[in-house]
């Protein structure tokens, strides 16, 4: 039990390493900034490279990962924020809300990336939204499975992640992206990976307290 703990630890340490980030924000923000009060912020759109499956896994179970994924980094990245709320100067719309709505409203996962970001702003009643996008060379695995890949050697190569948050405000205009890219286990978890993005992102999230 104890060779587990160890080895469950010692993935989530090593589960990604990343290169250094892009980051882009927009000469208008600063005008923009002012006007923004409360971000909504949406379910990550992810795909996963389906071109070597791995055995008796459909490209259903592949959307349905996909959206698992997209769904529960959203979630993570609104308790990373929520936990450290008092830094920033706006608000976080909560995700229980943001998602009620897009279920109302019919919207998949894959139709809120191609959905135009003022829309979204107008139907959440919000000033801007964060929204993600993540490509995966694999499908993440969880609990059990990733110490069955570390003791017997499941997984010979890593799980490629290139990952990008990105604010729009409510006239649809990108205020900031920060591209990221990641590399880890393929037991590595949507909560790890949406912990080392946030780590790394939020010291360069523009909308901190002064």
């Amino acid at each position: 039990m104890k060779k587990i703990t160890f080895l469950l630890s010692f993935v989530a340490m090593i589960a990604f390493t990343s290169c250094g980030p892009t980051i882009y924000k927009a000469e208008s923000f600063e005008t923009s900034q002012s006007k923004i009060k409360t971000l909504a912020i949406i379910p990550f759109n992810t795909s996963i490279d389906s071109k070597r499956l791995p055995k008796n896994v459909t490209l259903e179970t592949l959307k349905q990962s996909e959206e698992k994924t997209g769904y529960d980094v959203q979630n993570n990245v609104y308790t990373y924020f929520l936990q450290r709320n008092k830094e920033y100067s706006i608000e976080f719309q909560d995700v229980d809300r943001t998602n009620a709505i897009l279920r109302k409203n019919n919207l998949t996962c894959s139709d809120i990336s191609l959905k135009d970001r003022a829309e979204l702003c107008q139907l959440l009643g919000v000033d801007g939204v964060v929204t993600g996008k993540i490509s995966m060379s694999k499908p993440m695995s969880e609990g059990a499975a990733v110490v069955v890949g570390v003791l017997f050697g499941a997984w010979g190569s890593t799980n490629k992640t290139d990952v990008t948050i990105s604010v729009h405000d409510k006239e649809a205009k990108l205020q900031w992206k920060y591209d990221y890219q990641a590399s880890g286990s393929v037991g590595s978890s949507s909560e790890n990976l949406a912990k080392s993005l946030m780590r790394n992102a939020s010291k360069k999230f523009p909308y901190k307290r002064a």
